[in-house]
């Protein structure tokens, strides 16, 4: 099977049957072999009907249906797990994101030999409100992940050879970090190309601001996975005990200035009432924290099912 093209919604009944015509249309007039897997994300409205009504007229569009919303990066992982596909197409199902760019996108992966095309909606028909908080956004990324040549890391419209999908884990919302994933896994040769941004047709948007926030707070994750996700030692072992340090020498500084007074017979200042004092204790005891979630972690990465499973790529 040449494509298998992925498409998660929520609540898109009305734009479903377009969809569904323009991309078997494409199919048709390109040759293409193809499946279609619709991802009912729990949807309220009658997607899911549509979407049996489509698969008895297109015998090759099939999928499934969660019973509660679960996000679309869940939506995503199942769909991937599915695609038969040698080349597997994600696009979301609201009409935005055009069918037309299938062709080209397949030839990039197969003639050009890229791991994923990233597409990038250059002229958007979005409000300022939120094209400048996306342009902010993919810059962050583009600095994190060290990809550099990736305008818009979230655009759902994207290409992957087969085998890439089966090798990316998607939860949360880790949907907007795909090209980071794949790179993570291996697959390096990440290629972008510039894709029609059409104006919703139907319904409205089902996404809200606080999908920047969640996005970085994702973002903050994957770092901090990518960097120490195998020794989490590094990092918080490394910290506790610079902390610890610090408590450690207020607490000798302390005892030396003790000593000295009581060797002069001076009146000192009661140990309760020194600055140093609450540093030491403050320092050790979250110093003593640190390196004890540094150990526990460790040890929960030690003991992890698959902690020595690796992919290979290739061998004679």
């Amino acid at each position: 099977m040449n494509i298998s093209v992925i498409v998660p919604l929520y609540n898109e009944a009305e734009s479903l049957p377009e969809l569904a015509a323009w991309i078997d249309r494409v199919m048709k007039a390109n040759g293409f072999t193809y499946e279609v897997i619709f991802c009912n994300d729990g949807s309220t409205d009658e997607s899911w009907q549509v979407i049996c009504q489509l698969h008895d007229k297109y015998p090759d569009m099939h999928g499934f249906s969660f019973r509660t919303n679960h996000g679309k990066s869940p939506a995503l992982h199942v769909g991937f797990g599915m695609a038969k596909g040698d080349v597997v197409i994600t696009m979301d199902a609201d009409l935005q994101d055009s069918p037309d760019e299938i062709p080209e996108l397949y030839r990039m992966i197969t003639e050009e030999g890229y791991d994923l095309v990233s597409g990038w909606k250059k002229k958007r028909f979005d409000p300022l409100s939120k094209t400048i908080p996306t342009k902010l956004f993919n810059a962050t990324v583009r600095k994190a992940s060290g990809i550099k040549n990736l305008h818009d890391f979230n655009c759902g419209l994207k290409a992957y050879r087969g085998d890439v999908v089966k090798h990316i884990e998607l939860y949360g919302d880790m949907h907007r970090y795909i090209p980071w994933l794949a790179k993570n896994a291996g697959f390096k040769k990440i290629g972008e190309k510039v894709v029609q941004h059409q104006a919703r047709k139907y319904g409205t948007t089902k996404f809200g601001l606080d999908r920047f926030v969640n996005g970085y707070l994702d973002l903050i994750t994957l770092w901090f996975l990518n960097r120490f996700g195998q020794k989490p030692m590094l990092i918080f072992g490394l910290w506790g005990s610079l902390i610890f340090i610090i408590g450690l020498m207020a607490v000798l500084f302390i005892v030396a200035y003790k000593a000295y007074i009581l060797c002069t017979a001076g009146h000192g200042t009661l140990i309760t009432d020194m600055p140093a004092f609450y540093i030491a204790l403050t320092s050790i005891l979250l110093g003593c924290q640190l390196f004890l979630a540094g150990f526990i972690g460790e040890l929960i990465s030690r003991t992890a099912h698959g902690r020595n499973s690796y992919d290979i790529s290739a061998n004679v």
